[in-house]
């Protein structure tokens, strides 16, 4: 029996493994506190997301927390579970703001809230499984902030891809 392939199967691939890629690239950066990352390999679902479509950045999404995590050996870990609680909580928030009126957001607005997104998700697992202490709310503000800062980086650079890739030199 021979398994028929189409199109998108082959871009789902090729794109899941760029972002899997930069996310195990970024997981060697250092950090100056536990947690506080730049997300790139978002851009990578922002985008396939907004060209193709959300199910496409859905599969992009679990796809990178996947086999990212059997990659770098947390598979089931709890590094796993955190990463796959912002990407939930990421994804989410992204899907219901494409519902606005009009096209939704911008590729920035989609990494700001994307970005967000993601914390929350992640400290609230973090607090409730975890770290059940209140001096983990402390951290909160800080995260968010990063969360902003880094969200408006990736929507930057989602932005300027979507723009290139609309450019009449790649079509």
């Amino acid at each position: 029996m021979q398994i028929q392939t189409c199109r998108d199967d082959h871009r789902i691939a090729w794109l899941a493994a760029l972002a899997i890629t930069i996310h195990i690239v970024e997981s060697a950066l250092p950090s100056p506190l536990p947690g506080i990352k730049p997300g790139l390999a978002n851009v990578i679902v922002i985008v396939v997301a907004m060209r193709f479509g959300w199910p496409m950045g859905i599969w992009i999404s679990g796809l990178r927390v996947i086999a990212g995590s059997l990659l770098m050996g947390t598979f089931l870990s709890p590094t796993f579970i955190l990463s796959l609680s912002g990407a939930v909580g990421s994804l989410l928030v992204i899907i219901g703001l494409s519902y606005l009126p009009g096209r939704g957001c911008t590729a920035i607005g989609y990494g700001v809230a994307s970005a967000i997104g993601h914390v929350l998700a992640q400290f609230w697992v973090a607090y409730q499984m975890f770290i059940q202490h209140e001096g983990l709310l402390r951290i909160l503000p800080i995260l968010v902030t990063a969360a902003l800062g880094f969200g408006l980086m990736t929507g930057f650079i989602a932005s300027k891809v979507l723009e290139q890739w609309e450019s009449p030199a790649l079509k």
